[in-house]
């Protein structure tokens, strides 16, 4: 009978890890498919027409004037500009000259489609999300009742072309004397010297440091016979929609949502919730706003030097708003004026955006443990340095880990050895007490004495070693440079779970070991739990990033071997002892 119903067991197993590895197959990535055929399918972008340009309200003498925005009328233009560097792949629609599209050619949506870059910026009808700016106020050409701007270009395509390290696009409008032209400025991306190795392993000396920035300035040229007066003004709009670019299997394990900087917080969290409830109001000097996502991050940067009001909002359709407006520029008759501005929009890489502008580099999330994940992802980055893989660089930064906690973890074997050692004793003393719990409870407590034994001593070093841990997980999870990257053989993306699902599994049954090789608890109850665990957390782990997992597997068999080995140092010297 036990043979058939382990014969059962092992086929249901079977037959399990079957369904779910199809399941896998069949559906797990159905939805970032449809997506990318949809846009495949829509061609050309929809362009401002479709977007709700709420636009602020800037200067001093219409500050009092309605609720403090402006609704613009469109004019729908499908002649957009496109823009191609080695690293950026956008559209920019002339009506406004708002960044519409933005794709990251080095950045594939998916490992198994490297041909298909991952999209940041989009205005179409299943998502919104756009990065405007333009000049507000008295007389700036993004406050007028008849619509924003339409400007025009030298020609609809530019490339930034081998050997040329900078590309300008002029868009250029006209009006009451007044020209304006608003230039963006994009730079190269790669180090030409780098092999293609180099750069699929993303090696942070092959990728510039202005690669992700696009510099966006507004010259104002004012030949009319009267002063000009504007307001230059900046924003981030996104509907409430999930992260396309998270790879956990929920969707919302990292932070999706608004951020910014202030004197009192270099790194100030705006919810979208706490965007619904309130408006932000405050006036800065310098600092940055950004909206934040798993891997990446969009973030307009003015002036150091410039005082600007920033603000969060919804428009009328629901669309989550944060931005700033400049200070008043003022203009003479016949003189010309420049606003400066600069929009990032990359990965979130913390060597970059922490010279880019103060602060901005926590927009890489390692929670309340930070100090300790910042040095533990240095030294990861140290490691991957000179072996060139993510996997090998994890399994050695585990070994380096657990040796730096050898003591602490051996003294917790230690504790759980002799209490498997005096395991017989403690049964002893069970059936001595009976259903006595006082008499059990004393005479436990003067084997304990007896045998020089800590209860707690088992729990305290793993307590102790926890914040590291936690420390670790965030470092895997949050950074960019874990974003497909291979391992060997089936592991070719780490920040996606094992297609296979071989690595739960293999930590799964590691878990098993290791109750094994410690006291089995002394209530029933607990103890039929305690066997149950190694289950739970294998469906648990099935859609974790492989590169934690990876993690778990190493550290279990690593605990394993340390175990086995005081395990049986105690044992040897109980035995020569009795």
């Amino acid at each position: 009978m036990d043979i058939k119903r382990t014969v059962l067991i092992l086929g249901l197993a079977i037959v399990s890890y079957a369904l779910v590895v199809q399941w896998n197959n069949d559906y797990g990535d159905q939805a970032g498919t449809v997506a990318i055929t949809q846009n495949a399918v829509a061609g050309d972008l929809p362009a401002s027409g479709s977007v709700s340009d709420d636009l602020p309200v800037a200067s001093d003498e219409q500050a009092d004037e309605g609720n403090g925005l402006v609704p613009v009328a469109n004019v729908a233009n499908n002649a957009l500009i496109r823009v191609e560097t080695d690293v950026l792949q956008l559209a920019i629609d002339p009506q406004g000259g708002d960044i519409v599209d933005l794709r990251l050619s080095q950045y594939p949506k998916r490992s198994s489609q490297p041909d298909v870059p991952f999209q940041l910026f989009e205005n179409s009808g299943e998502r919104l999300y756009v990065a405007q700016s333009g000049l507000v106020g008295s007389n700036g050409p993004d406050a007028r009742s008849s619509g924003r701007p339409l400007y025009a270009s030298a020609q609809q395509d530019y490339v930034l072309q081998p050997g040329q390290d900078r590309l300008d696009v002029d868009l250029q409008f006209s009006e009451s004397g007044v020209t304006y032209t608003k230039r963006f400025t994009f730079h190269r991306g790669l180090n030409e010297t780098c092999s293609a190795r180099d750069i699929e392993q993303r090696k942070k000396n092959c990728v510039n440091e202005k690669a992700y920035q696009i510099g966006v300035s507004h010259l104002v040229d004012n030949q009319s016979e009267e002063p000009w007066r504007g307001n230059l003004f900046a924003q981030l709009k996104r509907d409430g929609q999930g992260d396309p670019s998270s790879t956990t299997a929920t969707g919302t394990a990292t932070y999706l949502g608004a951020a910014l900087w202030t004197p009192d917080e270099p790194y100030k969290k705006l919810k979208m919730g706490t965007m619904d409830d309130k408006n932000f109001k405050q006036s800065i000097e310098g600092g940055w706003v950004a909206w934040l996502q798993h891997y990446f991050v969009t973030a307009w940067v003015p002036t150091a030097d410039s005082t600007n009001n920033v603000s969060t909002r919804k428009d009328a359709a629901g669309n989550y708003i944060i931005g700033y407006t400049g200070p008043t520029v003022q203009v003479a008759a016949g003189e010309h004026a420049r606003m400066d501005a600069t929009l990032y929009a990359g990965p979130k890489n913390q060597t970059t955006l922490k010279k880019l502008s103060p602060g901005l580099e926590l927009t890489v999330d390692y929670g309340f443990l930070w100090f300790l994940a910042q040095p533990i992802f240095w030294l990861l980055t140290v490691i991957h340095s000179m072996l060139g893989n993510w996997g090998w660089s994890i399994i050695v930064l585990t070994l380096l880990i657990k040796l730096v906690f050898f003591p602490l973890s051996a003294a917790s074997y230690r504790s759980m050895a002799r209490m498997r050692a005096v395991a017989p004793k403690i049964q002893a003393l069970k059936e001595q007490a009976g259903d006595d719990r006082q008499k059990l409870s004393q005479g436990m407590m003067e084997l304990y004495k007896k045998e020089k034994i800590n209860p707690l001593g088992g729990c305290l070093p793993i307590l102790v070693q926890m914040p590291v841990f936690l420390s670790l997980y965030w470092v895997l999870l949050e950074s960019v440079e874990m974003r497909q990257a291979p391992w060997m053989f089936w592991i070719t993306d780490l920040s996606i779970k094992d297609p296979l699902f071989i690595l739960p599994i293999i930590m799964g049954a590691s878990m098993f070991v290791q109750q094994l090789l410690n006291p089995a608890p002394p209530d029933p109850m607990q103890a039929k739990i305690m066997k149950l665990l190694p289950i739970i957390f294998t469906f648990f782990f099935l859609w974790f990033p492989a590169g934690l997992v990876l993690y778990w597997v190493v550290n279990n068999l690593l605990s394993i071997a340390q175990q086995w080995y005081i395990t049986r140092q105690i044992e040897k010297a109980t035995a020569n002892k009795n």
